[in-house]
């Protein structure tokens, strides 16, 4: 089997809607980890002090096949298409272990068909 690793950043407000919408189009879960973040857009300063967003990088490891379905509902869950939302982007995994038990339950739902 071949698998991706999408990596969505997101503001802490919209992961559980990502993370719920890219389940719904076939993820099985996710890690998500907080940071902060910087882009085009200056953080805020106030008395002299940088307040920089909080964000949330969360983490997806897919089948192949899964990654275009997911990364789909995430874009649209995120609400990627207006600025200042998050970004989201498609790694290759060159080995993984420890998803024996993804793998059985995608052979279960394989036969289920």
């Amino acid at each position: 089997m071949r698998f991706k690793l999408i990596i969505a950043s997101v503001k802490p407000h919209i992961t559980d809607p990502v993370v719920d919408a890219a389940k719904a189009a076939g993820a099985t879960g996710a890690t998500i980890i907080t940071g902060r973040g910087t882009g085009i857009r200056e953080a805020h300063t106030f008395f002299g002090l940088t307040l920089e967003d909080q964000t949330d990088l969360i983490y997806f490891l897919l089948e192949e096949h899964l990654v275009a379905p997911v990364l789909e509902a995430v874009r649209t869950a995120g609400k990627f298409d207006q600025p200042g939302t998050g970004i989201a982007y498609v790694l290759p995994v060159e080995n993984a272990v420890g998803l024996e038990s993804q793998i059985e339950h995608f052979k279960e739902g394989i036969r289920d068909l």
